[in-house]
């Protein structure tokens, strides 16, 4: 038997992603059929989407590891552990939980080293944009939406994003809440709390600017009326991985750039390197 695992299917593309920033991507036998980073992982076979899986084409695989993520996932991680595969399932919810994932993953596959380094530069690439954004005049109050209907505000680690890149949540209170059904929102309350920004991420599906501008009393809305609506897709700022640490994070520091340039034109904020 290998030391560490060396047939690996990921439910999810955060690992995958991870995995191969390794160097590891060659252990990789099954993916998530969502996966997008890196290009070249879509070649492996596809096993799963999000809450489904094809058991009988991961078990073909004969994998030694799968790795799952949330309780989301945790049917599918129990029908695998039935058929005796072994089974990590990861839950992070926030930056510092997804860093401490990359580290354990890194122990899981024997490169602990490279994963120490990798977080670390991940790290430093989210210090640098905070202190770029510490520059800026203002911190436009930022809603995130995370899902139409209902209405879903940010998960954890997309509100320190939002902070860290220069913005100011809406409903920090909420910050804490690991399931989404704890973060629905009454629309009404996000026209009171009247937002400067709006970005919004709707898993799975293109997002439509027109439902957002046409909801009811959401003509109020500051973000509306200046035409400040966003759209990140969700592979870049949902996933809990190294694309929100980088891409994710960096896409929302340039929108509230750009908005500081904007009302503040004699002033040149500095955007952080990519």
């Amino acid at each position: 038997m290998a030391r560490y695992p060396e047939r690996i299917v990921c439910l999810t593309e955060e690992t995958t992603e991870t995995l191969y920033l390794l160097g590891q991507g060659d252990r990789i036998v099954g993916i998530s059929g969502y996966t997008v980073r890196p290009p070249e992982a879509r070649q492996k076979p596809k096993v799963s989407a999000f809450i489904n899986a094809k058991f009988d084409k991961i078990e073909a695989l004969r994998p030694d590891l799968v790795l799952a993520f949330s309780d989301l996932q945790a049917d599918l991680a129990a029908e695998l552990v039935r058929r005796g595969i072994a089974v990590v399932t990861f839950n992070q919810r926030s930056v510092a939980e997804i860093l401490q994932m990359i580290r354990m993953l890194g122990g899981l596959v024997g490169c602990q080293g490279g994963a120490e380094r990798l977080a670390e530069r991940l790290q430093a690439n989210l210090t640098t944009i905070r202190e770029a954004a510490a520059g800026f005049a203002s911190r436009p109050r930022t809603f995130f939406e995370e899902w139409d209907r209902p209405l879903i505000s940010g998960i954890e680690w997309v509100d320190e994003l939002v902070e860290i890149a220069g913005g100011a949540p809406l409903f920090s209170e909420l910050r804490g809440a690991r399931l989404a059904k704890d973060r629905i929102v009454d629309p009404d309350e996000v026209v009171r709390r009247d937002p400067e920004v709006i970005v919004a991420s709707w898993c799975g599906k293109k997002v439509n600017k027109n439902t957002i501008v046409l909801r009811p009393g959401w003509d109020r809305v500051s973000a509306v009326r200046d035409d400040r609506i966003y759209e990140i897709k969700s592979t870049y700022i949902l996933q809990p991985g190294p694309a929100s640490l980088t891409e994710g994070v960096q896409q929302l520091h340039e929108i509230f750039r750009t908005i500081n340039a904007q009302a503040n034109p004699r002033a040149t904020p500095e955007t952080a390197p990519p």
